[in-house]
């Protein structure tokens, strides 16, 4: 059975993009009242969340599971498309971070200058992004919805850059407080394991993804072989290929020998194989060519 999500992930994306919206608005204006580069640059960062709200609806518009004429398999390797597109984001808003801060080493910048209230107010946009990374985590997992965990990931990256903002901003608080003009510049010093943090991030969405979008191998013919032998009637099986990701969706192609004399038995067979493989991998799309009970094949797995 095919799974339709496109409904509840939209749902998610506009809730989030709402929400990024905020957030982004939040830290440009105390970025701009209190002079503080490093915040600005981290509303810039965010602007990479809407942008990824954005294109996850595009991509989620386009992702149907449902084939037609034009695409007999589905539409879902959209979705693993716009989740590349994310992870070139993260790389965006990284090579965006060290930039900034490497600026700010060689240039310098004016003094910030912060009070209590911009703080508390930073510590609600941190609130609000981490409501956001683990809601659409939460909800991805449960659906299967690459582009939903794909962005969690990137809106987590978003919040360590805020934290390490807010602890740089912190320190030039108290260094306002105690007169130690040095702490300017930890803002700056935290602002590359953060960078990290965030290559990490993309890193990871490029690992889930490629593998559904150059059509690896989903399960291993030896574990497909096994189930398959295990059906009453089924005297082998070789050339087993499959591809797509295991609980997204799988598509798995096969020759089969079975021990039947007409086709009405050969067909029941099949059925059986079906079912026991749809238990196991749904949602699974299976193609069987069976062939006579003479033929003989050493090839476990399908190659050239």
């Amino acid at each position: 059975m095919i799974r339709d999500n496109r409904s509840e992930v939209q749902k998610v994306l506009l809730i989030t993009l709402f929400l990024n919206f905020f957030v982004m608005g939040l830290k440009g204006w105390v970025g701009l009242k209190i002079g503080s580069l490093s915040l600005q640059a981290d509303a810039l960062h965010s602007v990479t969340d809407s942008a990824n709200n954005v294109l996850g609806l595009v991509a989620n518009r386009f992702s149907s599971p449902h084939p037609d004429r034009e695409h007999p398999y589905g539409h879902q390797k959209y979705e693993g498309l716009g989740a590349l597109g994310i992870a070139a984001f993260l790389g965006v808003a990284c090579f965006e971070i060290i930039s900034s801060a490497v600026d700010r080493i060689i240039h310098g910048g004016e003094t910030v200058k912060i009070a209590g209230t911009e703080l508390w107010i930073l510590l609600l946009v941190l609130g609000v992004n981490i409501f956001v990374a683990f809601y659409e985590r939460r909800v991805g997992k449960r659906i299967g919805s690459p582009i939903l965990v794909a962005d969690a990931y990137h809106t987590m990256s978003d919040i360590w850059v805020t934290i390490a903002v807010l602890a740089g901003l912190i320190g030039i608080w108290i260094g306002q407080i105690w007169h130690i003009p040095q702490l300017q510049s930890l803002d700056v010093i935290l602002s590359f394991p953060v960078a990290f943090m965030v290559f990490l991030s993309g890193w990871k969405v490029l690992k889930e993804n490629i593998p559904w979008l150059v059509d690896e191998i989903a399960i291993p013919p030896e574990e497909i072989h096994q189930i398959v032998m295990s059906v009453s009637g089924v005297v082998n099986c070789h050339d087993i290929a499959s591809r797509g990701i295991v609980g997204r969706q799988v598509f798995i192609e096969m020759h089969l020998i079975v021990d039947a004399d007409d086709v009405k038995g050969s067909h029941q067979i099949t059925e059986d194989v079906e079912r026991r493989l749809e238990e196991r991998y749904s949602p699974v799309r299976v193609v069987i060519h069976v062939e006579p009970l003479s033929y003989e094949s050493k090839e476990l797995f399908r190659h050239e």
